[in-house]
């Protein structure tokens, strides 16, 4: 795969830290929580985790950061372990997790003790807020001038469980009248009884991700660590703790913007929320914009990488329009998917003058965009389905299907005039009849006349049933996460469920994943609940690209 990224300030700073002789190599980490699925934010920083390193032929590890047992499982753990492959990178034996290093980073925590640069306080949550200070009044804790043996102690007997949860903290002592509040006497520790996924009970005191994280990439040889911009303020606490507990190594940190897109929210926490509320129908929900959500929807890891790539490496946030998303996908799947004929809102349709009891067969490009990719056979009969909307009883002016007296093209087949139809007792079309122009083979004229319009059919005869369900934003809102409750913002026709649609031959062997355009319809994916017996496909995204028009 290609690397991602070429010329980004990022690739800047490491082409500074090479030649200056700072390091001698590229060592990079992918550091994802495991307690809910990666999204396409995480992308981000996946890409650029993985594509620097491939930059620079160096190693990427993947980090499970697991200091907070809260709501991690091992449902998430190999969750992600797909998702990064299914996006096309590897890391080989490099996969660790931040629990890996819990006694080593509680020996650093000693370490810091016994230097005078660290102390157990026993401010309550509340206590701690009210005593954090403000701009112009530091931060107070009564328990700073402790002396070391105590706070040895104290912080010992934290560990043997002697101490409830909540009642103590190991904090830095560091200056409590900053004015980068992660500065003023962060904590490092805090006490929690609570099953870890892979330690069980063995650890009743867990490390703060400030304190954990650069001693994690110390330890594991990470030469840049690269972040979110939330980080920024953070990076002075990430510095101190380097240049104070005796690790081997010591790393950069350096922060990207994050990836925001518009009528999506990517905050774990809300998307929890909505699986959870049974807002949406799971993590991969094809509405959600997690990677698996995506790839049940039919986006290709492709279509996702060129995105993140076409997007680029800010040091400012900005909001990417989710349109830009459908583009990429529109345009990997339009070089590279199949067409076939689908009828998603079937009427019957009759050739008067086709012999009945016959069928033939017609040969069909299967992508114009790639040639080598041939043709299939799609029968023909005298009874056809097609899209209710290509027929007017009476038409519309400049309307270019079917209609009473008027001619259209099937597609790739024979022109055809319609006669008329038959309503049932609401005055629903029923049945369409039409005559077939039996010279026309192939869809040419004989006499060579102009026909404006081409529609798509499919055999009633061969063809077979499906389910299809149409997608669209999950948000009606552009910016749900402005909103108190960002579940006011829901589309309520986010989904729409289609039955009874009719599908061509060749569409009863589908494969979950496998991605076709359903001509003049969009571009569409077997789900991965279909099954032989009830065929069920998922729209990736219409064939009308909004962006593309608007940006050229």
């Amino acid at each position: 795969m290609e690397n991602l990224f070429a010329g980004n300030f990022i690739h800047d700073f490491i082409d500074k830290d090479l030649a200056e002789g700072v390091y001698d190599h590229v060592h990079t980490r992918f550091p994802p929580e495991p307690n809910g699925y990666l999204h396409i934010g995480h992308c981000k920083a996946l890409c650029i985790d993985f594509g620097t390193a491939q930059k620079y032929n160096g190693l990427c590890n993947l980090r499970f950061d697991d200091t907070n047992p809260a709501k991690e499982d091992t449902e998430y753990v190999d969750a992600i372990q797909e998702d990064i492959r299914w996006l096309g990178f590897s890391w080989d034996d490099r996969m660790f997790y931040g629990s890996d290093y819990f006694e080593q980073t509680y020996e650093y925590a000693e370490h810091l003790i016994n230097k005078g640069l660290a102390y157990v306080c026993e401010l309550t949550p509340e206590e701690f807020r009210e005593k954090r200070g403000d701009l112009t009044h530091p931060a107070v804790s009564p328990y700073r001038d402790r002396p070391v043996e105590e706070n040895l102690r104290l912080f010992r007997e934290m560990r043997e469980g002697k101490h409830a949860e909540g009642s103590m903290t190991l904090r830095a002592k560091i200056d409590l009248a900053s004015g980068n509040f992660n500065m003023r006497d962060p904590v490092l520790y805090r006490i929690r009884f609570i099953d870890h996924h892979r330690q069980g009970n063995k650890w009743c005191i867990f490390p703060m991700y400030d304190f954990a994280h650069p001693i994690q990439d110390a330890i594991e040889g990470i030469t840049h660590s690269l972040c979110s911009l939330d980080y920024a303020d953070h990076r002075p606490l990430y510095d101190w703790v380097i240049n104070n507990c005796p690790v081997p190594s010591r790393p950069r940190q350096i922060e990207f913007a994050r990836l925001g897109i518009n009528y999506t929210v990517m905050s774990k926490r809300k998307l929890r929320r909505l699986v959870e509320e049974n807002l949406v129908n799971g993590w991969d929900d094809p509405r959600m914009p997690t990677l698996c959500g995506l790839r049940r929807r039919g986006y290709t890891p492709l279509s996702i990488r060129n995105f993140v790539d076409r997007v680029g490496v800010a040091k400012v946030s900005s909001t990417v329009e989710y349109a830009f998303l459908e583009h990429c996908i529109r345009e990997d799947l339009n070089a590279n998917a199949r067409r076939v004929m689908a009828v998603l809102d079937p009427v019957r349709l009759v050739l008067n003058n086709y012999p009945a009891g016959q069928s033939e067969s017609f040969e069909v490009e299967n992508n114009p965009e790639r040639p080598e990719d041939g043709t299939r056979s799609v029968s023909f009969s005298r009874d056809l389905w097609i899209e209710r909307e290509d027929f007017m009883e009476v038409p519309v002016p400049k309307y270019n299907r079917l209609f009473v007296g008027g001619e259209v093209r099937l597609k790739g087949a024979y022109i055809i005039k319609c006669t008329g139809c038959d309503k049932d007792e609401s005055g629903r079309i029923t049945t369409i009849y039409a005559d077939c122009d039996m010279d026309s083979r192939g869809g040419n004229a004989a006499d060579g006349r102009k026909i404006k319009g081409t529609i798509h059919w499919v055999d009633s005869l061969t063809c077979g049933d499906a389910e299809v369900r149409l997608y669209s934003n999950l948000f009606s809102d552009p910016d749900p996460d402005a909103a108190e409750d960002f579940t006011t913002c829901l589309n309520p026709e986010s989904l729409a469920v289609l039955r009874g649609c009719k599908i061509e031959a060749s569409l009863k062997s589908v494969q979950s994943g496998d991605s076709f355009q359903f001509m003049r319809l969009g571009y569409f994916c077997a789900d991965k609940d279909s099954t032989a017996e009830h065929i069920i496909f998922n729209r990736t995204v219409t064939l009308k690209d909004s962006w593309a028009k608007a940006n050229k």
